[in-house]
């Protein structure tokens, strides 16, 4: 049996405004980093035997005091990555009514099926994400990992791994918070989903 903690990095500098950040390099806020280090003080009790992480820099940046209060390496791995929202990027949603409100409506609809124009496919993105987390739980037997990615590619990834349909993914995870703890048990190819979206706040050291 290995537990996965999924885990959304810290807010940054265009969360705090609402906009899509996908691939774009964007800072973490100060908020954010005061975020990182509470996951970090729960990281130091944990248990977790490693810390994967996303290759962007706001993901990087909320791992990297988890894996040095847990006293472990980061490991990197491109997999991990947001989707790219394509023409969304840096963009709120007032402004994609703008620029493309057709487009906008019919993602709303159908969010994997008629994705935001010019982003990466969200099958796709499933597919890569969740790969990256089998060879996790392979290489880490019976171990608690936890692993700092984005808020889209962690709900494509529960629909995955739960075998939800994937175009629903964003009215059954509605939002995933900035730190906060997402766990799932994988045992025999079997997934369970023990904890979803418990926030940074309520998180005690173990």
């Amino acid at each position: 049996m290995t537990r996965l903690v999924l885990v959304r990095h810290g807010e940054t500098t265009w969360h705090a405004e609402n906009r899509y950040a996908g691939v774009t390099d964007v800072p973490l806020t100060p908020r954010g980093l005061d975020q990182a280090r509470q996951l970090a003080d729960w990281a130091r009790t944990a248990e977790v035997a490693a810390i994967w992480s996303s290759d962007l820099t706001r993901a990087r940046l909320t791992a990297a005091p988890c894996a040095e209060a847990a006293g472990l390496p980061l490991q990197i791995d491109q997999r991990l990555r947001e989707l790219n929202f394509g023409r969304a990027e840096g963009l709120t949603r007032a402004e994609m009514s703008q620029r493309f409100p057709d487009a906008l409506q019919a993602f709303h609809a159908d969010p994997v099926n008629d994705h935001l124009p010019g982003g990466e496919d969200p099958a796709a993105a499933a597919t890569r994400f969740t790969a990256c987390l089998n060879d996790i739980v392979s290489r880490h037997p019976g171990d608690r990992v936890l692993v700092i990615a984005h808020t889209t590619a962690i709900r494509l990834a529960l629909c995955t791994l739960l075998g939800l349909p994937l175009p629903d993914y964003r009215r059954l995870f509605p939002a995933v918070r900035n730190c906060a703890l997402t766990e799932v048990r994988v045992e025999d190819g079997e997934v369970a989903l023990l904890a979803f979206n418990t926030p940074i706040e309520a998180l005690e050291p173990q």
